[in-house]
């Protein structure tokens, strides 16, 4: 893959983050029943961000849970025959909670798809929002995000890479192109 542009430094993905931060308390006028759920992997520490925003903003600690994915695909049969699982931590019941679910990027909307899946075989949550970081386009299911940080439009040939210290030691967006 041939880096073809950083899309956001990490000044820029902090501001987003605020900026998320501050929508979502607006959007649900406090924060009174929210949960944050992180899509394992990259979506974990960018819950963490907003859960650290939020205390900062509000004086108010926000139960933080991550959620792994990997049984709910609807394409595990094409990825593995017995594939890799990741931990899923339910930091309360969700029942009557609104879930906030992070995620780095949406693009196709089948990780957003299963997550839900997940979501609702653990609990009945009153609502779910979705928070990412970058929208890519080229959604192949109705899901939209109720936060975003940045859109970017993409071709099917490109890849964002959403880079957080915990995986990558740095945090910034950039944009590849895949080898033809």
């Amino acid at each position: 893959m041939k880096l073809k542009s950083m899309i956001m430094d990490e000044a820029a993905v902090y501001r987003s983050m605020i900026r998320i931060t501050h929508e979502i308390i607006e959007k649900n006028s406090g924060t009174e029943n929210l949960v944050l759920l992180g899509i394992h992997r990259r979506g974990m520490p960018l819950a963490a961000m907003l859960k650290e925003n939020i205390e900062k903003f509000e004086g108010r600690s926000l139960p933080l849970g991550s959620i792994d994915i990997s049984l709910y695909r609807d394409d595990l049969t094409e990825v593995s025959d017995l594939p890799e699982t990741g931990k899923t931590e339910w930091p309360c019941s969700l029942n009557g909670k609104t879930v906030i679910l992070v995620d780095d990027v949406i693009y196709t909307g089948r990780t957003v798809r299963a997550a839900i899946d997940a979501i609702f075989h653990y609990g009945r949550p009153r609502s779910i929002q979705l928070a990412v970081l970058i929208d890519r386009g080229h959604r192949e299911l109705p899901i939209r995000p109720d936060y975003v940080g940045k859109n970017i439009p993409t071709s099917h040939s490109e890849v964002v890479s959403v880079m957080v210290p915990e995986y990558d030691g740095k945090v910034g967006v950039a944009l590849y192109q895949q080898d033809a």
